[in-house]
């Protein structure tokens, strides 16, 4: 049964779909005018539809606050709405409503608005388990990314690709635009630095959307089973990398603006040291600071922001910093705000000592450049070779072109 299912979804065609939604949500936009989602397409898909409805099929989902579609209802219960067989809900880091800070636990349990279980698969949990998937015959998965290796989506992708790889279970991923693939960039990933914020040798800003990237997990034979995971991608249309996507849904509490987004890949480097990124701020993303900078033009004070950030870095002590709200966000990672709060504060307790900076990086060179004082031009020599590498990888995996279709 699963492999015909697998086979139908492989002759997908759009046609005009008529299912409504459980819930309308009135305060949400379409992602794009133009562009259409994995989601929206499915909606679209009567045959997919149609198969899954008629067959009772049982679904699993993996979704969260962000897996809207363009009608601004939630993919679940429009799913349900239309009779497909959705048997529970799988969440990733910061929950199925999206309201838990980064790093918080998350714990499995009931969602209360469809009554149905939802497992998360972060913390302890991270891939489902064969009981888990023992009641799964198809996967959906659609969740928002930003197009950075530390964004544990991915992650999460991998070790539901393995799972269902080790089950032959197929895997739909229901395509999203990737805010931040309109350049590729950053040290590629050492092996010996993998971890759940970066379990690939890829750069940090790897230039794809979470459906491209699923086809290079599977390709590059990264899950490491015996068989590739039965995967599907349903593609977005009018498409293409560098479209400078803006969400209309926060893909997670601290990511709350088209500009903060474009500087996540260059100011999450600021996790593993001791420097604040404005979590306890209006601003998160978009200001970092430290209580002994010396940089003393800008200032501000974190506090707890409940299922924000309950606990920031230094809640209640004012830092100095740099404010970045009206800097133009770069088309590269930027290294120049490292090296320059390196430069402003004490040397001995600017790197956390457990590592992460390393884990973030994907190597222990890049702090070790930082603390030997290279400028920014030669760190971006040093990582170049292995970067054209996987540009040239990168390019089998695609399924949009890199700049806008030209018109006549």
């Amino acid at each position: 049964m699963r492999n015909l299912l697998f086979l139908l979804l492989l002759f997908l065609v759009a046609c005009n779909g008529n299912c409504q939604s459980v819930s309308t949500p009135t305060d949400l936009q379409p992602i794009d005018t133009v562009t259409r989602t994995g989601a929206d397409v499915l909606m679209d898909s009567s045959p997919l539809l149609d198969s899954l409805i008629s067959s009772q099929q049982r679904v699993a989902i993996v979704a969260n606050q962000a897996s809207i579609t363009m009608k601004g209802t939630h993919l679940v219960d429009t799913l349900m709405r239309c009779g497909v067989k959705v048997v529970k809900i799988m969440s990733p880091e910061h929950g199925f409503r999206g309201n838990a800070e980064a790093g918080a636990h998350i714990a499995s349990g009931i969602d209360a608005s469809t009554g149905l279980p939802v497992v998360s698969l972060y913390g302890k949990n991270k891939k489902p388990t064969a009981e888990q998937l023992s009641d799964v015959d198809l996967v959906f998965f659609d969740l928002q990314d930003v197009g950075c290796r530390f964004y544990t989506y991915i992650s999460t992708l991998h070790y539901v690709m393995q799972a269902c790889a080790e089950h032959q279970i197929p895997v739909v991923i229901l395509d999203r635009p990737n805010p931040n693939d309109g350049y590729v960039d950053g040290p590629v990933l050492e092996s010996a630095y993998s971890s759940f914020v970066g379990m690939h040798p890829v750069p940090i800003v790897y230039g794809m959307t979470i459906g491209e990237y699923g086809q290079m997990i599977n390709g590059e034979g990264w899950l490491k089973t015996a068989r590739p995971c039965p995967l599907r991608v349903i593609a977005l249309e009018n498409y293409y990398h560098g479209k400078n996507t803006v969400l209309s849904i926060a893909p997670s509490p601290n990511l709350q603006n088209a500009h903060a987004i474009a500087l996540y890949p260059s100011l999450c480097l600021f996790e593993g040291t001791n420097i604040s990124v404005g979590r306890g701020t209006d601003s998160p993303f978009e200001i970092i600071g430290a209580p002994r900078c010396t940089l003393r033009h800008f200032q501000f004070t974190p506090h707890a922001i409940p299922h924000v950030s309950d606990n920031p870095p230094f809640k209640g002590t004012l830092c100095y910093g740099l404010d970045l709200r009206q800097v133009e966000a770069p088309n590269k990672l930027n290294l120049s705000w490292l090296i320059e709060m390196y430069q402003t504060t004490p040397h001995e307790s600017f790197f956390i000592k457990n590592n992460f900076f390393d884990k973030l990086a994907g190597n222990s060179t890049l702090r070790q450049q930082i603390q030997q004082g290279l400028c920014e031009s030669d760190i971006r020599q040093s990582w170049e070779p292995q970067l054209s590498q996987f540009k040239q990888m990168r390019v089998q995996y695609l399924l949009y072109p890199d700049k806008a279709p030209q018109t006549r």
